[in-house]
C-alpha cells in the first residue's frame, strides 16, 4: 500500500490588524482579522522537513501589516487581492494564495449631537467577510457576512409538514422567525465597487427577510438569494446558512395568564439548520474559489 500526500496549504491564521487613516482631521478605521494560506510544490516540507521553498508564516503576517500601510485598506476584497497577487507573483514557489478576511464594524461616537472625528464604539452588527483566491485558474473573490442576527415578530408560518409517530411540533400560522445569517457570494469580476455592492446585498437580504410572508425558512432563503442574483449581475452564486433561532410561546396558562404570542422561550439549542446555494445557470466555473483555509470567510 502506498501513502501519498494530498491537498495541502500553509499560512498564518487570524492576524488581528487595525488600520487607522490619519491623513485628515477626521480619522477612519478598518478593523480586520487576516488569514493567509499559500499553495504550491511544498511536498518536501511535509515529507522531508525541507523548508527551502517555504516562506515563513511569520513573513506572511508581516506582509499583511506592511501592505496595510503601503497599499492601504480601501475594502477588504481589494486588500485581499493585493496580498494574494503579491504572494503568487513575487514569491517564486507559490502557485496559489488564499486570503480570508473578517472585518469588525465600528460606529462613530456622537458627542453633543456631533459625530466625533477619532472615537468609535464597537457595534453589534454582523461581521463582513471576504475570501480571495489567486492561482493558475484566475482570480476569485467571495464576499460575505456572518452573524447577521435577524428577527421578525410575525409574518412567518410553519404548517403542512410531514408528520409521523414522533412528531410533536404543532402547526402555526403566526410565529417569531429569527436567525443568525451567514451569507457568501461569488463574484465574476474583480472590477467591482466592493463597498457599495456589499451595502446593496445586505439591504436586499434584510428587505426580503422582512417583507416575505414566509411559509418556511427554506422559502425565505430562496427569495433572499434570488433577489441578490437578480439585482447584482457581478455575482454568480450565493450560499446561505441560517440556523433557526427558535422562539417558543411560553406556557402561562398554569399561572392564569393568557399568552397571545407575546412571551417566548428563546431556545439556543438544538436548532434547525437551513442551507441553500443559488447559482446562475451560466455561471463560470468556481475553480478553487470555495476551497477554504481557516474557514473564517
Amino acid at each position: 500500500m502506498a501513502i501519498i500526500l494530498g491537498d495541502n496549504q500553509y499560512g498564518k491564521a487570524e492576524s488581528r490588524l487595525v488600520r487607522i487613516m490619519r491623513d485628515a482631521p477626521r480619522h477612519e478605521i478598518r478593523d480586520l482579522n487576516v488569514t493567509t494560506a499559500l499553495r504550491g510544490p511544498f511536498e518536501a516540507a511535509y515529507l522531508e522537513g525541507d523548508q527551502s521553498a517555504v516562506l515563513p508564516t511569520d513573513t506572511q503576517k508581516n506582509t499583511a501589516f506592511a501592505f496595510a500601510k503601503s497599499h492601504g485598506v480601501q475594502s477588504i476584497e481589494g486588500f485581499g487581492l493585493d496580498l494574494a497577487r503579491h504572494f503568487v507573483r513575487d514569491v517564486g514557489p507559490v502557485e496559489g494564495a488564499r486570503i480570508e478576511i473578517e472585518e469588525f464594524a465600528w460606529q462613530r461616537a456622537v458627542v453633543d449631537g456631533v459625530e466625533h472625528d477619532h472615537t468609535w464604539l464597537r457595534t453589534g452588527q454582523e461581521v463582513r467577510t471576504a475570501a480571495v483566491t489567486v492561482d493558475a485558474t484566475g482570480e476569485h473573490v467571495i464576499g460575505g457576512l456572518k452573524d447577521l442576527v435577524l428577527l421578525k415578530s410575525t409574518g412567518s408560518e410553519f404548517a403542512g409538514f410531514l408528520s409521523d409517530d414522533f412528531t410533536t411540533l404543532p402547526e402555526t400560522h403566526d410565529r417569531v422567525m429569527a436567525t443568525a445569517l451567514d451569507a457568501k457570494w461569488r463574484f465574476t469580476s474583480t472590477e467591482v465597487e466592493w463597498d457599495s455592492v456589499y451595502a446593496e446585498v445586505k439591504r436586499l437580504l434584510v428587505a426580503h427577510f422582512a417583507t416575505l410572508q414566509s411559509l418556511a425558512l427554506q422559502q425565505t432563503l430562496w427569495h433572499m438569494g434570488r433577489a441578490v442574483l437578480e439585482a447584482v449581475p457581478e455575482i454568480a452564486e450565493v450560499r446561505l446558512v441560517a440556523p433557526n433561532r427558535h422562539h417558543f410561546a411560553y406556557d402561562l396558562d398554569r399561572f392564569g395568564l393568557e399568552n397571545q404570542n407575546e412571551v417566548f422561550w428563546a431556545a439556543d439549542r438544538p436548532y434547525g439548520l437551513i442551507e441553500a446555494t443559488l447559482i446562475r445557470d451560466d455561471a463560470p466555473p468556481a475553480g478553487e474559489a470555495w476551497r477554504a483555509s481557516a474557514g473564517l470567510a
